[in-house]
C-alpha cells in the first residue's frame, strides 16, 4: 500500500497539516514528494503538494489521488525543507510558502461546473433548467451568476438533483508549434523527388532540403527560408513524404536581441584582494556570507562574474538577485554577454508564459545562471555554488505580502543547505549588514575606489529656501540651471532625479484650505495631469479634478507639489531645445518600454534623463556628466525610522552614475534640509560617518540593528472592533515576554484608514524572545474564526520594511 502525504491548497489554520491519500496503482510509479496533485477534499476538487511517501496511514478510510499535475517535481527535497523553514520564520501557512516558490503560472485556478447527478434525469429538473442540460452534460458556474440563476440552482443541490464539481486547472499553457519533418529515410526521399513532374519544382526543392536535414524544422522558418508556401508543403504531407507535429519551443524575452560575447577583465589590486576569499569558499564547499561594501563604480559586477565562472567550473548553479528596478538590459546584457544561453532571466517584465519557460529551464538543467529579482532566489536548483545579492540594501527584498520573507535570509539558509558562499554587494549597505559585518558574524571585503580611479563625482548642495529668499520661484536651482545649460553647449548628457510619481502631490483650495481626500482611505489624492485624474494609490480609486472647491465652492483651486510631469513641462519651457525623455511609472508600464527609452538615451537620441526611483541604480553610460537631485527631502520626513538610512542611500546611488568613465562628473542636490546629516554626509559620500551617527541615533531610540522588531497590524471595517482586538492583542503579548521587550500599542496606523477598513498596529521591539513565535501563533489561532467569518484581518510582519 502506497500512501502520500499532501500539503492541501486551503490557507487556514485547520488544514495547516498534511493529508494523508492512498496512490491508486495506475501512479505508484509516477508520483512522488515535490510534485502537485488533485485530490478530493470535502465535496470539492483541489491542488495539492505531496511532501512525503509512506506505507501506513493512521487513518482506516482514505480516499485516493484523482491524479498528478506534473511529470517531474516542482519542489526538489530541499525547498519542502525551505518550506518549513519560511512557516517558522515568516509565521505563514505551509501552503502559502510553497506557493511562494513557483511561477505564477503554475498557481493552480479552480473551475467550477455543475452537472445532474447520477441517477436523476432530465425531467426531474424544474422546467426553466433543463434546456441547460439538454445538449451538454455539465454548465459553467460563471453561466448561472450571469443570468441570476444561482437560487434556482441552490435549491436543485440541496435536493440532490444537481452537483457542483471543481475542476483544477492549469494557467500555464506550454507554447507549441508546428514543425515539419521528413517520414521517409534520404535515400527513399531522392527516389520520391525523381517521381515528381517537372513543373513540381518547389517540391523538390522542398525535399531537397531533408536530404541533407533529418531534423524538424518550424514550418514558419522553413517557409521562410526555401521562399515556398504552405500549399506546397501541404501536398508533400498529402503524399506521406513529410509529417507534420506540434513541438513545444520556449518563448523567448531576448529572441530580437543578440548578445556580444564578452572574456573576463582583468582585476584591480583591490578586486584581487576581495574576490580571494569568496573563490576559497567556492573551492572548500565552506558556506560564508561576505558583504562586498565597493564604491559607486568599483568594480563589484565583474566580481560577481568571476565568482560564478569559477562554480560553474565546478560543475554548479548561480543565483544572482538584482533590485527590480535596475534589472536593466544592461544588467542582463553583462550576464547573457559572459555566460550567453546558460543563463535564465526572471522578473516583472516578463509575461507569465515566459517566466514560466525561463523557470523551466532551470528545473531542467538547462541553464546554469539564474538572474531576477525577489522571487528568483526560490530557483530549483540542486546544486547552488554561490548565491549573490546586488544593491543589498534596497527594499525591494522583503516580500510584504503573506509569507513575508526577506530573500536575504532565505538566501543564507539556503547556503547553508549547500555549503557554499553568499555575497552581498553594496555601496551603501544597509545598517544591519554593516553591522554585521562589524562583529564578524558576516566578512566584510572592502573596495574603496572606482575602476579605473576615476574621482568620485564633485557634489554642490543648494538650499532650495536661499533660492526662495532670491526671488527664484522655480523647481530649479540658478546653480543646477546654469550646469543643465553647459551640458547641452558641451553636448553632455544629464540624469535627473525626482524622489516620486504623480504629476504634483495634492490638490488644495486657497480659500479655505480644503485638501481633496480619498473618500475610502485617510490620505489625500494624487493628481495625474496625464488624463486629468486624481487617483489614491493605495486603493486605486479615481475621479476627475473639480473645478469648484467641494468644501467652500471657492474656484482657487490649485495643485501642490512636483511630479515628473510638471518637472517636463518646466524644462520645456525653460531649455526648449533639450530632448528629454522621461521615466516614471506612467512611461514604463508597456512592455519593453523601459529598455526602449534606455537604449535611446544610451544612443544619445535625449540630452537628459528624467526620472524617479527607477534610475537611480545600475545604469552607466559614459556620457553622463551631471545629475540633479530635484528633492532630496521627500523621504525625510516619512514616519519611519529608516527614513534616513534610505535618503542617504538614494542620494548616493544617484550621485554614482555621474562620471563613470573618461569626463569628470558634477551632483546638485537640491532641498530644504540641508543641515540634515544624511544630505549633508552623501554630498561627502562618507558611509562610515553616517554609519557612526545613525548607529548612535538607533541605538537611543531602541530600533534595529540593537533590537529586533516585529509589527501586528489589525484592520476591520468598524473602528471600534479594530481598537478593542489591537488592545486585546497588545496585553496578551506584554504578558507573555520577557521585561526587556517593549511593546507600543495599540495606536492608528499612520494610514489609520485604507479602502473602508481602519487599520490599528502595535509595534514589538526585542532582543531575544525565543516565545515570541509561539505568542504571535496563538493570536492567529485565537482570531482564526472571526478573521473566516467577521472579515477580521490580522497580519504580523516579523521583520517589517514598511511601517506605514
Amino acid at each position: 500500500m502506497k500512501i502520500a502525504s499532501v500539503i492541501v491548497d486551503v490557507p487556514a489554520k485547520q488544514t495547516d497539516k498534511t493529508f494523508d491519500y492512498l496512490i491508486p496503482d495506475k501512479w505508484k510509479d509516477v508520483i512522488m514528494p515535490g510534485m502537485r496533485v488533485s485530490v478530493p477534499f470535502g465535496s470539492r476538487q483541489i491542488q495539492g503538494f505531496v511532501t512525503e511517501m509512506k506505507s501506513s496511514s493512521d487513518f482506516k478510510k482514505l480516499k485516493e489521488i484523482t491524479e498528478p499535475m506534473d511529470l517531474t517535481p516542482v519542489l526538489t527535497k530541499e525547498l519542502l525543507m525551505l518550506g518549513d523553514w519560511l512557516t517558522e520564520h515568516a509565521l505563514c501557512y505551509k501552503i502559502s510558502a510553497y506557493q511562494a516558490m513557483l511561477p505564477a503560472a503554475l498557481k493552480a485556478k479552480y473551475q467550477k461546473k455543475l452537472r445532474i447527478t447520477d441517477g436523476t434525469v432530465i425531467g426531474d429538473l424544474p422546467k426553466n433548467l433543463q434546456p441547460f442540460f439538454a445538449e451538454r452534460d455539465f454548465i459553467l458556474w460563471e453561466e448561472i451568476v450571469k443570468k441570476g440563476l444561482v437560487p434556482e440552482f441552490q435549491k436543485e443541490v440541496a435536493k440532490g438533483t444537481v452537483e457542483v464539481i471543481y475542476e483544477v486547472k492549469e494557467k500555464v499553457k506550454k507554447k507549441l508549434v508546428k514543425h515539419i519533418y521528413p517520414l521517409l529515410s534520404p535515400e527513399t526521399l531522392a527516389i520520391e523527388k525523381e517521381k515528381l513532374p517537372p513543373q513540381a519544382s518547389k517540391q523538390k526543392e522542398a525535399i531537397d532540403y531533408f536530404i541533407k536535414n533529418s531534423e524538424p524544422i518550424e514550418l514558419r522558418r522553413f517557409t521562410a527560408e526555401l521562399g515556398i508556401s504552405s500549399g506546397t508543403v501541404k501536398g508533400l504531407i498529402n503524399k506521406r513524404i513529410l509529417g507534420e507535429k506540434m513541438i513545444e519551443v520556449y518563448r523567448n524575452p531576448y529572441e530580437n536581441r543578440t548578445f556580444v560575447k564578452t572574456e573576463p577583465l582583468p582585476l584591480t589590486e583591490d578586486q584581487k584582494k576581495a574576490i580571494e576569499p569568496i573563490l576559497s569558499s567556492i573551492g572548500n564547499n565552506e558556506h560564508e556570507v561576505f558583504l562586498l561594501y565597493g564604491v559607486t563604480g568599483s568594480g563589484k559586477t565583474e566580481i560577481y562574474l568571476q565568482s560564478i565562472q569559477k562554480v560553474i567550473e565546478e560543475g554548479k548553479e548561480a543565483i544572482v538577485l538584482v533590485p527590480e528596478i535596475s534589472l536593466t538590459p544592461q544588467m542582463v546584457t553583462r550576464f547573457k554577454g559572459r555566460f550567453g544561453d546558460q543563463v535564465a532571466v526572471l522578473h516583472s517584465g516578463l509575461s507569465q508564459g515566459e517566466k514560466y519557460d525561463e523557470w523551466r529551464k532551470i528545473q531542467r538543467k538547462e541553464v546554469k545562471v539564474a538572474v531576477g529579482a525577489r522571487s528568483a532566489i526560490f530557483a530549483p536548483f540542486e546544486n547552488i555554488g554561490i548565491i549573490i545579492i546586488d544593491e543589498e540594501h534596497e527594499t525591494s527584498y522583503k516580500q510584504e505580502e503573506t509569507p513575508r520573507y526577506h530573500a536575504r535570509d532565505v538566501a543564507i539558509q539556503r547556503a547553508k543547505y549547500y555549503g557554499c558562499p553568499v555575497v552581498l554587494g553594496s555601496a551603501t549597505p544597509s545598517l544591519e549588514s554593516f553591522a554585521r559585518a562589524k562583529k564578524g558574524v558576516f566578512h566584510l571585503l572592502t573596495l574603496s575606489n572606482r575602476m579605473n580611479n576615476q574621482a568620485l563625482p564633485t557634489v554642490e548642495i543648494v538650499d532650495m529656501r536661499e533660492e526662495l529668499r532670491a526671488g527664484n520661484r522655480s523647481m530649479f536651482s540658478r546653480t543646477l540651471l546654469e550646469k543643465l545649460k553647459d551640458r547641452l553647449e558641451k553636448k553632455e548628457q544629464t540624469v535627473l532625479f525626482l524622489n516620486k510619481r504623480g504629476h504634483s502631490s495634492f490638490v488644495m483650495c486657497r480659500s479655505c484650505g480644503y485638501v481633496l481626500n480619498c473618500p475610502h482611505c485617510d490620505i489625500s489624492l494624487t493628481y495625474h495631469r496625464f488624463n486629468e485624474q486624481m487617483k489614491c494609490h493605495y486603493c486605486g480609486y479615481e475621479q476627475h479634478v473639480p473645478v469648484f472647491c467641494p468644501e467652500c465652492q471657492s474656484d482657487h483651486i490649485r495643485y501642490f507639489g512636483t511630479g515628473t510631469q510638471k518637472v517636463e513641462e518646466e524644462l520645456a519651457k525653460i531649455l526648449p531645445e533639450a530632448r528629454v525623455i522621461r521615466m516614471d511609472v506612467d512611461t514604463t508600464s508597456k512592455k519593453g518600454a523601459h529598455e526602449r527609452l534606455l537604449a535611446d538615451f544610451q544612443e544619445g537620441k535625449a540630452d537628459i534623463l528624467l526620472g524617479t526611483q527607477m534610475i537611480a541604480k545600475g545604469l552607466d553610460f559614459p556620457n553622463i556628466t551631471l545629475v540633479g537631485v530635484l528633492s532630496a527631502d521627500t523621504m525625510l520626513h516619512l514616519p519611519d525610522f529608516r527614513s534616513s538610512e534610505k535618503t542617504f542611500q538614494l542620494l548616493t546611488q544617484v550621485s554614482g552614475r555621474a562620471g563613470r568613465h573618461e569626463l569628470e562628473g558634477e551632483v546638485v542636490i537640491q532641498t530644504y534640509s540641508p543641515e540634515h546629516y544624511s544630505v549633508e554626509l552623501a554630498g561627502e559620500q562618507d558611509y562610515d560617518r553616517f554609519y557612526q551617527k545613525e548607529m548612535m541615533i538607533r541605538k537611543i531610540h531602541k530600533y534595529p540593528p540593537f533590537y529586533y522588531i516585529s509589527l501586528v497590524t489589525v484592520s476591520h471595517e468598524q473602528l471600534m472592533k479594530v481598537v478593542s482586538v489591537t488592545e486585546k492583542i497588545s496585553t496578551f503579548l506584554q504578558s507573555r515576554l520577557s521585561n526587556e521587550s517593549i511593546v507600543l500599542g495599540p495606536v492608528a496606523s499612520p494610514i489609520p484608514r485604507i479602502n473602508n477598513r481602519y487599520r490599528y498596529q502595535c509595534l514589538i521591539k526585542y532582543k531575544r524572545e525565543p516565545e515570541l513565535g509561539k505568542a504571535l501563533k496563538a493570536v492567529l489561532d485565537r482570531y482564526q474564526q472571526e478573521i473566516v467569518s467577521d472579515g477580521l484581518q490580522i497580519s504580523i510582519d516579523l521583520n517589517p520594511y514598511i511601517l506605514m
